[in-house]
């Protein structure tokens, strides 16, 4: 048997084997529970979610290590049999690039970085149909740590990201039009930490939440345009979180030097929008992944509460879920393996969360994490500890439009008190330049549901979502993948 069979049968025996590796039963109902780590080919420091239900993943490769030094391994794993693919990409070093999707589900990537710590200035396309790089336009200078962003109307938004080194992050923000060139932003000029966290906002233009104090709006349209939006309270959150939970409204947690605990959240659908804590986290982290979940909940997995950049000696391994309803937290269960710089977290269709990666640098005490961990949510467990019984999505449309109202096909409809649904994920240092949620809205009628698109596309840009429908005790269904736009 080949190594690559040998390997594909060992993971989906961890997939399908016991959740509650870490958690009794009895727990698992309200902290939740972990698979026992299973090997993975790298260090995964991106990870994304494909229309198709894989995962990509990439890391970063030092010089001389491959034929063609600076190249980074590329795997698609499967996790209906835990196969492995690779589909490395030789046109330039992709780690550091920022990245999103396009409203087809092919996934733009934009810059990243040389082996002389130079940033890239390429661009490329992921087909996950074919699994086939296309190399784009080449940008105004290089950028190393970039954010995308995907707009209400299908262009991707470049902004940060270092050219040549330390302190010299690009101050001109790009869109790439859906023609496939790009435009500056002359009128926009702005030098911004790397990775800053972008999300369209009701309004259609883009708030820049973090990890500043100051926070911003971008309007995208001609020459692009900058205005300032309200001070945060704790000040600078380096490698902290930041999530659209629903329409608007955005929880930013962790992050800073030394780490904190606290979190605030802003909605900017108010007349005055304004940041207001929230409940502080039951660990100080940076490093850390804030990940949506099926339910509208936000997971916090990973990071460390020691000074430093990533310090392994205060690695976290219990999670926590933040309930948006009552803005309080609840410690979940630990994983094993300690998860801090270049780690990722991503939510899956069937509502479990993948963590992986870690290291490539090794971080102070920790070492490099070739393995990956799934986490399932309370959620998905009755008070008992047993498995719950899930609503079932029999149907779907591909793909619907704005303000659409569409059938979801399912012998459950009576028992459904939630419909939901989730922007895939794209995840890179403590961010998830995708991920967005929104609650629909719908009636119950025979044989299904009657559930209704989102009105237009600044709430909900372009692209492909995790739709789910949850019965009255909040257990989600596997999710259905629904193109919009």
């Amino acid at each position: 048997m080949s190594r690559k069979r040998s390997l594909g049968l060992a993971f989906a025996l961890v997939l399908v084997g016991a959740t509650g590796a870490k958690a009794d039963a009895q727990s698992a109902a309200t902290k939740g529970s972990w698979t026992a780590p299973f090997a993975w080919p790298h260090v995964t420091i991106h990870t994304i979610l494909l229309p198709n239900g894989k995962v990509l993943t990439w890391e970063r490769e030092d010089a001389g290590s491959l034929p063609g030094e600076g190249i980074a391994p590329a795997v698609v794993w499967n996790p209906a049999n835990g196969s492995f693919t690779n589909v490395t990409y030789s046109g330039f070093d992709l780690f550091c690039a920022g990245h999103s999707f396009l409203p087809d589900g092919k996934l733009f990537l934009a810059g990243g970085r040389y082996i002389d710590n130079v940033g890239a200035d390429e661009t490329v396309i992921f087909n996950f149909a074919t699994n086939a790089w296309t190399p784009g336009p080449k940008m105004n200078a290089g950028r190393w740590y970039p954010t995308n962003t995907t707009l209400p109307n299908g262009e991707v938004l470049i902004v940060s990201g270092d050219m040549s080194g330390p302190k010299t992050s690009d101050p001109l923000p790009q869109v790439r039009r859906t023609n496939g060139t790009l435009r500056d932003l002359t009128g926009a000029l702005l030098k911004m930490q790397l990775y800053p966290r972008m999300h369209v906002a009701p309004d259609g233009r883009v708030f820049n939440s973090s990890p500043t104090k100051r926070t911003r709006w971008l309007d995208t349209s001609g020459t692009g345009k900058w205005t300032l939006g309200p001070a945060s309270k704790f000040g600078l959150r380096t490698y902290g979180g930041s999530v659209m939970y629903e329409v608007g409204k955005i929880l930013i947690m962790g992050g800073g030097n030394p780490p904190t605990n606290t979190a605030e959240t802003i909605d900017l659908t108010a007349s005055k929008p304004a940041w207001k804590s929230t409940a502080s986290m039951q660990f100080k982290r940076r490093q850390l992944n804030a990940t949506l979940l099926a339910d509208g909940k936000v997971l916090v997995t990973g990071g460390t509460s020691a000074q430093g950049f990533s310090n392994g000696n205060g690695a976290v391994l219990a999670s926590e879920i933040w309930n948006p309803s009552t803005g309080n937290w609840t410690t979940g269960a630990s994983m094993q393996i300690p998860r801090l710089y270049h780690s990722t977290a991503l939510l899956l269709p069937d509502g479990r969360v993948l963590s992986t990666g870690s290291g490539k640098p090794a971080s102070t005490h920790d070492i490099d994490r070739l393995n990956g961990e799934i986490y399932s949510p309370p959620y998905l467990f009755n008070a008992n500890g047993t498995l719950a019984a899930r609503p079932v999505i029999g149907s779907t449309p591909a793909s619907v439009g704005y303000g659409q109202t569409f059938f979801v096909g399912t012998a459950q409809a009576t028992q459904i008190s939630k419909v939901s649904w989730i922007r895939i994920g794209s995840v890179t240092h403590a961010s998830n330049m995708d991920q967005r949620f929104q609650s629909l809205a719908f009636t119950k009628v025979s044989g299904g549901l009657n559930v209704t698109a989102p009105a237009n596309a600044n709430l909900s840009p372009p692209g492909y979502y995790l739709l789910f429908i949850l019965n009255g005790s909040g257990v989600p269904s596997v999710a259905k993948f629904v193109r919009i736009g």
